[in-house]
């Protein structure tokens, strides 16, 4: 259920926001008042066995923001180019006039046994993932420092941001990477009343199918099936799901809730 009102005059940044978890936070935070920045890739990467958004992807998020009635500035972008990132963010800004939540949420995943992952999928899931990331923070946080009104910092991390998941290593160390470098943030920042919080989701329904990034996913389901099981009766989180507890965690509501792993896992997490 929304909060309508719950961050009106309110400018939240989303990263990955032309589909999937990303379009869904982009909505949620219009739809309880928030006007949005929002950028996406909207390309192929080379490591991925799933299609890339696109700018059509990028424009149905424009119009779903616009139907709440709310404010949007979109541009294509790409995290990994950190003046291009601040570039888009900048023009927000400036036509939107404040920041006041950043969720760093554009990643990639693709499968493959850790000793047999590829330099290029190395290369390209951490420069995506963990190192995106990072740029989305250091581009973003002068601005909320400057503001002085504190703000909300959510890094989309992964249940495989605090277990082993196997057969995604490569995904898995930038999921923990980006985990450690929240905790880090959250104790630098916590003067100014910037928090900064991880959220670790499930399998989340976004046409990216776990058994799809290795074969050997499947062949292996029954042995480790305990790897990929929730202890709740579902199989797969709706982005919506996820979004609505970045929603929360990013309100006054949560306003004491700083450096936290935040899991929206069905249970996955469960030992």
């Amino acid at each position: 259920m929304t909060s309508p009102g719950r961050f009106e005059n309110k400018v939240v940044f989303v990263t990955g926001a032309a589909r999937g978890q990303g379009r869904a936070e982009a909505v949620r935070f219009a739809s309880e008042g928030a006007d949005v920045i929002a950028i996406d890739a909207c390309t192929e990467f080379a490591s991925t066995p799933y299609p890339g958004a696109t700018q059509d992807d990028l424009a149905e998020t424009v119009r779903l923001v616009e139907a709440t009635g709310r404010r949007i500035v979109a541009a294509t972008a790409d995290v990994r180019d950190f003046d291009g990132l601040s570039s888009a963010l900048a023009g927000g800004i400036e036509r939107l006039g404040r920041l006041d939540v950043v969720i760093a949420n554009a990643g990639i995943c693709s499968g493959a046994l850790s000793w047999e992952i590829t330099a290029e999928q190395w290369q390209e899931t951490v420069d995506v993932n963990l190192t995106g990331t990072f740029h989305t923070a250091k581009a973003a946080i002068p601005y909320l420092i400057e503001q002085g009104e504190g703000g909300a910092v959510v890094f989309t991390s992964s249940v495989s941001g605090l277990k082993g998941t196997p057969f995604t290593g490569h995904y898995v160390a930038t999921k923990h990477g980006i985990t450690g470098l929240a905790k880090t943030m959250a104790n630098e920042l916590g003067e100014h009343r910037i928090r900064v919080n991880t959220v670790h989701p499930a399998g989340v329904d976004t046409g990216m199918k776990v058994r799809d990034l290795h074969p050997l996913i499947a062949r292996y389901a029954s042995t480790l099936g305990s790897i990929y099981q929730n202890s709740l009766p579902y199989s797969i989180l709706a982005p919506e799901d996820v979004a609505a507890v970045v929603a929360w965690v990013c309100s006054d509501e949560a306003k004491y809730i700083t450096g936290a792993q935040i899991p929206v896992d069905l249970g996955n997490l469960i030992r």
